[in-house]
């Protein structure tokens, strides 16, 4: 039977202010609030509130029978918290109806499993202590940054503790392969690839609206006999979008709402069911492992790093982050580390893009990829200066020795914490054996005393008769 693994992201970039060369060393604050309050408080407006509503009307409507899966990042989080609270209240309501599974990713929606393993690790571990506590679920499935994977990540994401990950179904990866298939990670078995059809994706996402399409008008009961016309052995179709998509890449006023309410009739009465990314690694086999050497994005037709690290200045721009990386990590100064998040994010490296396609000329404030590129390098110029004057002008022979000596601290202290686990693993087989052999001794002790009793009682009847 054929299943439909529906998945949204939601993210927001944090937008930067214009800083001029003669702000660094003296203006330490990089954002700017009125756009960041501007745009969430629209985005949730137009998209994310009627939208998650939607989703809800349908888990009433369809039951167990309806369900899907969603993401958040850090970023996304914190704006909503604080502009926009009633989007995380029905979000919170989503997962009371029982019908989504909320899934980790990268905190700060950038390029740390590429660039900085051991960051990556700590902001997918913060992520999924903040989705424990706003929906009461630990993540079990990732999703990367813009979908970002390759073999290398992969493995990084498995040793993680992960058992599923979401990919594009690129056809520089897939070849003559189907995306409706499930696969395996070739560096470690144990994680589980979804693969998203682009096309069938982007169907409802990028051309749902667009009149010059062949295809326009688009009906739910079309779309459900495209999916029901795809041969027999397909196992997953994989519909992943971003929530924006509902509202914003497609206005409302295209009924695209009514498009999404009304998809699960026509799914069911086709004999397709629903299931969520977790539930989808525990009940179908991998087909085999999929080979992806180099990293590849749900982005751009290429489907690769190039909306991002495309051209000279991208790739100056992320280097000069992320050289301070390790100095972010070690530091202790809370508003250093908020700050890091917030350059990380992936939008600030695709407003640098020379692409003619890439984000369909969008920029923000700048007014082009150069404009972009002087003002990110002027905050980061602020930002790295900052770093350095921690370590009291420390160079990196010396922060490189420090950090030696923390990792093995740490690698120690894993050691001893294993060690640990192990004997209380011991105590605790020990413990019931013992108390077994107390019993039985017990039990023992009252069988020799009952059989002792009738021999005295018989020497003092002997004695009496004398």
């Amino acid at each position: 039977m054929k299943t439909v693994c529906l998945y949204f992201e939601i993210h927001q970039n944090i937008h930067l202010k214009r800083y001029r060369f003669f702000d660094i060393g003296t203006d330490h604050y990089y954002y700017d609030d009125y756009e960041n309050e501007r745009s969430i408080v629209e985005t949730a407006e137009r998209s994310y509130e009627p939208a998650l509503k939607t989703l809800i009307e349908m888990a009433e409507t369809y039951g167990s029978y309806f369900k899907c899966a969603i993401s958040l990042t850090g970023c996304a989080i914190e704006l909503l918290e604080s502009y926009a609270p009633q989007v995380i209240e029905l979000l919170q309501q989503l997962n009371d109806k029982g019908c989504v599974e909320f899934l980790a990713e990268p905190y700060s929606h950038g390029f740390s499993s590429i660039k900085d393993p051991e960051g990556f690790k700590e902001e997918v571990d913060r992520l999924c202590k903040k989705i424990k506590a706003l929906f009461g679920q630990t993540p079990k499935v990732f999703r990367n940054s813009a979908l970002i994977y390759s073999d290398e990540i992969g493995e990084l994401v498995a040793e993680m503790g992960f058992k599923g990950m979401l990919a594009e179904g690129a056809r520089q990866v897939l070849g003559w392969k189907s995306p409706h298939f499930l696969y395996n990670c070739n560096r470690n078995p144990n994680l589980k690839l979804l693969l998203r059809d682009y096309s069938l994706s982007e169907d409802i996402s990028y051309r749902f609206n667009d009149s010059s399409w062949s295809e326009y008008p688009l009906f739910a009961d079309k779309y459900a006999q495209w999916i029901a016309n795809l041969p027999e052995e397909s196992q997953v179709i994989n519909l992943f979008m971003e929530l924006c998509a509902l509202g914003i890449f497609q206005p409302l006023s295209s009924n695209i709402l009514d498009f999404i309410k009304a998809l699960p009739a026509q799914l069911k009465e086709r004999g397709i069911e629903f299931s969520t990314p977790s539930e989808i690694c525990s009940k179908i086999k991998s087909v085999g492992a999929i080979d992806v050497p180099y990293p590849t994005s749900w982005v751009d037709e290429e489907r690769d790093l190039s909306p991002w690290l495309g051209n000279v200045m991208q790739q100056e721009a992320i280097n000069k982050l992320y050289s301070v990386a390790e100095r972010v990590r070690i530091s202790g100064d809370r508003r250093l580390k908020q700050d890091w998040d917030y350059l990380q994010a992936s939008n600030n490296f695709r407003f640098i893009s020379t692409k003619p396609n890439s984000y369909g000329g969008y920029r923000g404030i700048y007014d082009s990829p150069y404009d972009a590129f002087t003002n990110y390098m002027n905050i980061v110029g602020d930002f790295v200066t900052r770093v350095n004057n921690i370590y009291g002008g420390m160079d990196n022979e010396e922060l490189n020795s420090l950090l030696t000596t923390i990792k093995n601290q740490d690698d120690e202290l894993a050691m001893k914490d294993k060690e640990i686990k192990k004997l209380k693993q011991m105590i605790a087989k020990i413990g019931p054996a013992e108390e077994e052999e107390k019993t039985e001794a017990k039990a023992e002790k009252k069988t020799t005393a009952k059989k002792a009793a009738p021999k005295k009682a018989c020497a003092t009847k002997k004695t009496t008769a004398k």
